[in-house]
């Protein structure tokens, strides 16, 4: 199960969901994407985008001044 990491820290809204569906581009089913970002709008957009696209928010949480998304992709046809 590969792990990508994309650090879209200082990067501001669309900018981290935009690396999220690059790197989810490239990834296949069981393969987890963490992503790492400062804009306080990325929590809701990560949730929304998890529900849009059917796969599994396995953690959100908030850490030493930046957003960690770990997103396992279960959805890719």
């Amino acid at each position: 199960m590969p792990e990508i990491t994309v650090d879209a820290r200082g990067m501001a809204c669309p900018g981290p969901i935009s690396a999220l569906t690059r790197a989810y581009r490239n990834a296949q089913n069981g393969d987890v994407i963490i992503v790492l970002a400062t804009d306080p709008g990325f929590k809701p957009d990560v949730q929304a985008w998890v529900e849009r696209t059917k796969n599994e928010l396995v953690s959100l949480i908030e850490e030493d001044g930046f957003i960690k998304a770990v997103i396992k992709v279960t959805a890719k046809k």
